[in-house]
């Protein structure tokens, strides 16, 4: 079983789309998108992702890319 990687559209439009695609091409990831992730307070202040249902946030789109990894190292699904 993968990780799961989910993302609000608006937070991709807001620019988190650089760390979706960096995501969809690891093998070992499940990425999904969604309309609304109910998390509009942090879609408007931050970049960020569910990771396994857990919120990860950051400053820019390379930040998340690494603190998603980051969490899912520290975080193993087995």
């Amino acid at each position: 079983m993968n990780p799961m990687v989910e993302f609000c559209i608006s937070n991709l439009a807001n620019g988190a789309q650089e760390t979706y695609e960096a995501l969809e091409k690891d093998p070992n990831i499940d990425v999904l998108e969604y309309g609304c992730l109910s998390f509009c307070t942090k879609c408007s202040e931050c970049f960020y992702a569910l990771v396994n249902g857990d919120i990860v946030e950051a400053d820019s789109p390379s930040e998340l890319t690494k603190k998603i990894y980051d969490y899912i190292e520290e975080n193993p699904l087995w």
